[in-house]
């Protein structure tokens, strides 16, 4: 089977698995790597998915016959594999994960020997052209593989940019969805001798078993804010497949966004990092930048996605970003997402304050969201025009960098088309929750060409 062009993405490679990603591409995948680069050693992670056995050992072979040595960490978070890539002297790692994708999908997410994205404009083009073509020449050696062994490592890394975190007493409910988190949180929490950890589905189970591992859609939340409530915890958490993206309810129940999430996060580290830069993406609400500049901090719009924030945060020295999706980037993490960091901060946040989560959180839900839309439509840039017309009008600001944010001063708008679906994708936020429905009803009109 020939792997279709469509299954690589702007941030990583995807697709049905099997059906479109199997061990033949996982093979090109593998040699394009070492050819592309030059790479000598190459980091392999891997989640639980069925079909990830197969496309792990299908990538090694591929890696050993272009003449390069493995080093397998076998199953793993993606912010460990980054983490290993990062301090295993290796030129480029290849992790074999979907994320948070259903459990037909499977693909791989690449990075350099530092951690840093191999995404569109940044390798994943030429790699993906290799592939395609299939054309390698042989090498002068057959490359070997070993394996090593990096969770307790990578805990006292995450322990490291939040110590006092260890000092909390309190109850932490987490669910970890039968995902790789699994594999981590036990032991993480274990260092933390004052928490009770209240954990569900820690097994790891690449079919899903009890819900889909994907913390921003509402539905997936339902038994861990039951878990909250049930144990007074003071707060929930709940991860994606690969542990990058993470989600958080606060000790009510109550859905945290992730904007709101990187507003919490971000004076905590301008605390220790004075007058630093944040982050956030062009979807997130206006609470990111209030904070952070009420906290003495810089505050910087990025595009969407994780290979344009973490160059822009290295261009930038930044000490962190958040993205509405729940990811969320540290400098002392080698500017990669470290979602146990966000937890431990937050865990620390509370213990610190005195105040129960809700409360802390309160204040930053003063605006009204109207979260993210999907709409399926073949013209985007019809409507994204549309709306420009429409509203770009009087605004007190305009900006272009990902699709569209336009500003008014009691409302704004954020309509983009997704990296990764044939979606576009829409966000409002009023000052009040009559605003908020008013701007949304009639750009979704827009959208949908019935104005």
């Amino acid at each position: 089977m020939g792997i279709p062009k469509h299954v690589f993405k702007s941030y990583d490679i995807r697709g049905l698995s099997p059906g479109e990603i199997d061990a033949d591409a996982a093979r090109l995948l593998g040699r394009a790597v070492v050819a592309y680069g030059g790479a000598k050693t190459v980091l392999v992670g891997r989640d639980m998915r069925a079909t990830t056995p197969e496309l792990a050992a299908a990538l090694i072979a591929g890696i050993m016959e272009q003449g390069a040595d493995v080093v397998d960490m076998g199953l793993t978070t993606t912010p460990m594999f980054y983490f290993a890539t990062a301090t295993a002297e290796a030129d480029a790692g290849v992790m074999v994960t979907a994320s948070h994708n259903p459990a037909q999908y499977n693909g791989f997410k690449l990075c350099r020997g530092d951690a840093g994205p191999i995404g569109a404009g940044s390798g994943m083009e030429e790699i993906r052209d290799a592939v395609l073509a299939g054309n390698f020449s042989d090498a002068a050696r057959q490359g070997s593989v070993r394996e090593i062994a990096l969770r307790d490592a990578y805990i006292d890394k995450v322990l490291s940019l939040v110590p006092d975190a260890a000092q909390a007493d309190m109850t932490v409910a987490v669910d970890t969805g039968n995902g790789m988190a699994g594999h981590v949180v036990p032991a993480l929490f274990a260092k933390l001798p004052d928490v009770r950890l209240e954990a569900m589905y820690l097994e790891l189970d690449g079919t899903f078993p009890n819900h889909e591992a994907n913390p921003i859609k509402e539905e997936t939340l339902a038994d861990l804010k039951a878990a909250v409530k049930k144990h007074g915890a003071a707060l929930g958490i709940a991860y994606d497949g690969d542990a990058d993206r993470v989600g958080f309810v606060d000790d009510q129940g109550e859905t945290i966004p992730g904007d709101l999430v990187a507003a919490l996060v971000a004076p905590e580290l301008l605390r220790q990092n004075p007058g630093g830069t944040v982050l956030s993406d062009v979807r997130c609400s206006r609470v990111v930048p209030e904070e952070v500049e009420r906290a003495g901090g810089v505050h910087v719009m990025s595009r969407v996605g994780h290979a344009h924030i973490k160059r822009q945060m290295k261009e930038l020295g930044a000490v962190f970003a958040g993205e509405l999706s729940s990811h969320f980037y540290f400098r002392d993490f080698y500017g990669v997402e470290c979602a146990d960091g966000v937890a431990l901060i937050l865990i620390d946040l509370i213990r610190r304050s005195g105040k129960p989560l809700s409360e802390l959180v309160r204040p930053l839900r003063r605006y009204a969201q109207s979260g993210e839309i999907n709409f399926e439509i073949e013209d985007k840039a019809g409507a994204i025009a549309r709306i420009r017309a429409a509203y770009a009008p009087g605004a007190a600001q305009i900006i272009e960098l990902d699709g569209i944010r336009i500003e008014h001063d009691d409302w704004w708008c954020s309509v983009r088309a997704s990296n990764t679906e044939p979606v576009l994708r829409l966000n409002v936020e009023g000052k009040s929750r009559e605003k908020m429905e008013q701007m949304r009803d009639a750009i979704a009109a827009l959208i949908r060409g019935e104005q």
